[in-house]
């Protein structure tokens, strides 16, 4: 027997979506961590933090997540991870195989996807089409947010653009933006931080810089990924994604200390 669907109006589709995004968008206004970017950096970061309880929110400009991640080199399918960063893919359940001695290789849309899912799943809000236009700052000009507006508005031709954006605050925030740095770049423009910008390949060395580097580039500011490249002047390293996978466990961990120590601060203030 052919099943039928329930009968429905158009407003109440309508509703159903409108209701859903303003509720979770006023329910987002301030987090512990927001993450700008959700690419691999990102969305590992991201799965991290809320699996530790951590109230995280992940801004993407493109209607979809992932970034490079959803393909490899030269619009192939092959994303390359090196030992020991395959303990990522184990963890959220993506196949691989051993490409080499301590290379591996798994399928961008398929690892992507997983990715995705676990961020998710861990209690990640996510919001897409959305671009950083500037930071929040505060005292010392410590980073206590970002400047959001709709990405389509940047599309406009310059005399009807002015659409004022918005903002959400965070205790802390992690630019995870890969080559562009945007948050960090926002910061550069207000004369406070100087960016060196992303060096040549160099893959042997620039995966463990990339991870090494990665951790507060200002206050209140935590870099991941390819952004620590274009902070420091670090090599790229092309299609091979373990130091983002890395990079973003290691900004989360600093996130996670910072906020801590925010608290001890103010538990002493109070006493």
């Amino acid at each position: 027997m052919e099943e039928k669907f329930v009968a429905t109006s158009e407003h109440q589709v309508t509703g159903a979506i409108v209701k859903d995004f303003c509720d979770d968008f006023l329910k987002n206004l301030q987090s512990d961590v927001i993450i700008v970017g959700g690419g691999p950096s990102g969305l590992t970061a991201g799965r991290a933090l809320a699996s530790k309880g951590l109230h995280t929110t992940i801004i993407e400009s493109n209607n979809y997540l992932g970034g490079g991640f959803w393909l490899g080199g030269y619009l192939m399918n092959g994303i390359t991870v090196r030992d020991p960063a395959q303990h990522i893919l184990d963890e959220i359940g993506a196949p691989y195989r051993e490409a080499d001695k301590g290379l591996y290789l798994t399928k961008g849309p398929h690892v992507c996807s997983k990715l995705i899912a676990a961020a998710c799943d861990a209690g990640v809000y996510i919001i897409n089409m959305t671009t950083v236009d500037d930071v929040v700052l505060r005292e010392k000009n410590r980073v206590a947010g970002v400047v959001i507006n709709w990405t389509p508005v940047s599309g406009l031709p310059r005399a009807i653009k002015c659409v004022d954006p918005v903002a959400l605050e965070a205790k802390i925030v992690i630019d995870a933006t890969g080559h562009d740095a945007v948050v960090a770049s926002a910061l550069e423009k207000h004369g406070l931080l100087q960016l060196k910008g992303c060096g040549g390949m160099w893959i042997d060395k620039s995966e463990d810089q990339i991870v090494e580097r990665t951790g507060e580039i200002h206050p209140g500011l935590v870099a991941s990924g390819m952004a620590v490249s274009a902070v420091y002047g670090i090599h790229r390293m092309g299609p091979t994604f373990g130091s983002m996978l890395l990079s973003g466990i290691k900004a989360a961990e600093v996130a996670m200390d910072l906020i801590k120590k925010m608290q001890l601060q103010k538990k002493a203030l109070v006493q």
